[in-house]
């Protein structure tokens, strides 16, 4: 089998030389020795990288990504907790059309102020419950700005 060096792997899977490290570091790749001091990977390491890639545009974290990986480096995917995430993302799909509509709204809405706008005023209550929905998601903790 051919090993592919950490620059074709980089090319290949668009994941920076120091990302692979990095993953390396983590646990979520391992590399099958050296060519001189440059790492050599299987070619199974793609299919590696392109999961975590997928996990990470997904907003799993690294530590949750690394938890798919079973025996041997098989991915073994919880239906649950990928139900849970499609939901979240769902959530936050709809936040962000919110945030869309409020954005337009402001840039249009001929109100000489937009704080007297009702429509503006009802925007900005659905944000606030979203924001509390957050809080109470994240155990209280400020969302982040």
């Amino acid at each position: 089998m051919k090993l592919l060096d950490i620059a074709e792997v980089a090319e290949a899977s668009g994941v920076s030389a120091s990302g692979l490290r990095y993953y390396e570091e983590q646990g979520l790749i391992s590399s099958a020795g050296r060519h001189g001091l440059r790492r050599q990977y299987q070619s199974g390491v793609l299919l590696h990288l392109a999961l975590i890639n997928m996990g990470k545009s997904a907003g799993f974290s690294l530590t949750e990504i690394a938890g798919i990986f079973g025996k041997e480096g098989r991915p073994t995917l919880c239906r649950d907790d990928l139900h849970g995430k499609a939901d979240d993302l769902e959530r936050q799909m709809q936040e962000m059309r919110t945030l869309v509509a409020v954005l337009r709204h402001v840039a249009e809405c001929p109100a000489p102020s937009h704080l007297d706008c009702p429509n503006f005023q009802r925007l900005m209550r659905v944000s606030t419950r979203a924001a509390k929905r957050r809080s109470k998601k994240n155990g209280g903790r400020k969302a982040p700005v």
